[in-house]
């Protein structure tokens, strides 16, 4: 097995529902090369994708971003026939994402053979969950049927973030804020995620681009038993008819926050009554994350919205002022990379941190390795 002190580039592979995306990290992390296939039919006789692997001869592992570990990999894991079979055996708790996941390293062991692969999964980091956050009070007969628990989601993406912000604060209480298309929210105490919005899938929690985030679960038996909704219909709404897109009925059923808040700009109050929801349910989650540690030291915003919507900041941050939470409007207003956007006399740090999966799958791929 290659060890670290031997490893020079590690191949970050990131499956998506139609892309491909694939990164070369070197060993101080920075990216040397890089391909990104819009439209990949899951295959590795993809022109562009044979040329680029093969055409890595320093690579010395692969790592690839998994979305569900179920209750199986609650760490990252050597690819082998085992571990393929066992991620397969996931594919009911998210269809089109783990079927992407085995597209991407069969595609890759097939075309670098020689070379060791590791999945890493989004859901491992929130196999912490102490057990009064990862259970659901229902029936003790159907957790233990179907194993019902909270697995969380995007926690490649909060690991990075939460070490990053450990790094640049020392804080050891972090809430970590991925707001993309999906969003969701960590508490993560000494590097350990203790509380997460998402849940048994990614419906639960935030109001996302598409996703409805939580609501009654009464309102959805409601729907299909007067509604007469069938249970296609009721999640086809809830996945992709929801959240900004379902607030604010923009024309093409958009749920960009860039479009909701030229709308919103524009005078368009149900655009406007959608970023009021979106960010009402954001402050709520983020001081009941605060609460689960019983107090906040760093607050960070990652992923595409966290990232680049400082309005969308400033409004989240300017209602947790009891948090000890307040933003310098022009370091916010201003910020890339990573930066502290804190008004100088807050006790409570924010920051604005880039996502990056591909260094955290980097990182768990060497750590792996090396213990081989």
């Amino acid at each position: 097995m290659t060890s670290t002190a031997r490893m020079t580039s590690v191949l970050v592979v990131n499956a998506g529902s139609s892309s491909l995306k694939l990164s070369v990290l070197d060993r101080a992390d920075q990216v040397t090369d890089a391909l990104q296939i819009d439209r990949w039919d899951g295959t590795p006789d993809h022109r562009e994708l044979t040329d680029f692997a093969v055409g890595q001869p320093d690579v010395s592992a692969v790592g690839h971003r998994v979305v569900h570990g179920g209750r199986t990999f609650t760490g990252p894991a050597v690819v082998d026939e085992s571990v393929i079979a066992g991620i397969e055996a996931l594919t009911g708790l998210a269809p089109l994402h783990q079927r992407r996941g085995l597209a991407g390293i069969e595609a890759v062991r097939r075309l670098l053979p020689s070379v060791p692969a590791v999945a890493c999964f989004d859901t491992a980091f929130h196999a912490t969950l102490p057990a009064a956050a990862a259970t659901y009070a229902l029936p003790a007969d159907w957790t233990d049927r179907f194993g019902l628990r909270r697995y969380g989601f995007h926690g490649l993406s909060h690991a990075y973030a939460s070490r990053r912000a450990a790094e640049l604060t020392g804080g050891a209480r972090v809430v970590t804020c991925h707001l993309g298309a999906g969003a969701s929210l960590a508490a993560v105490h000494d590097g350990r995620c203790v509380d997460t919005t998402m849940g048994f899938t990614p419906l639960e929690g935030l109001v996302m681009a598409t996703r409805s985030g939580s609501v009654d679960p009464g309102l959805i038996v409601w729907l299909a038993q007067n509604g007469r909704l069938s249970v296609g219909e009721i999640s086809d709404g809830l996945e992709r008819r929801s959240g900004l897109a379902g607030l604010s009925r923009l024309a093409g059923g958009s749920g960009d926050m860039r479009d909701v808040q030229a709308a919103a700009d524009a005078g368009d109050q149900d655009a406007g009554l959608a970023i009021e929801v979106y960010l009402r349910r954001l402050r709520r989650e983020i001081a009941a994350m605060a609460a689960a540690m019983n107090g906040l030291d760093t607050l960070v915003f990652t992923a595409g919205v966290g990232e680049h919507d400082a309005d969308v900041r400033a409004r989240a941050v300017a209602g947790l002022s009891f948090l000890g939470l307040a933003l310098d409007a022009g370091r916010n207003r201003v910020a890339s990379d990573d930066a502290d956007i804190s008004a100088d006399a807050a006790p409570v740090r924010t920051l604005r941190i880039t996502a990056r999966e591909d260094i955290e799958i980097a990182r768990q791929v060497r750590a792996l390795l090396q213990t081989l």
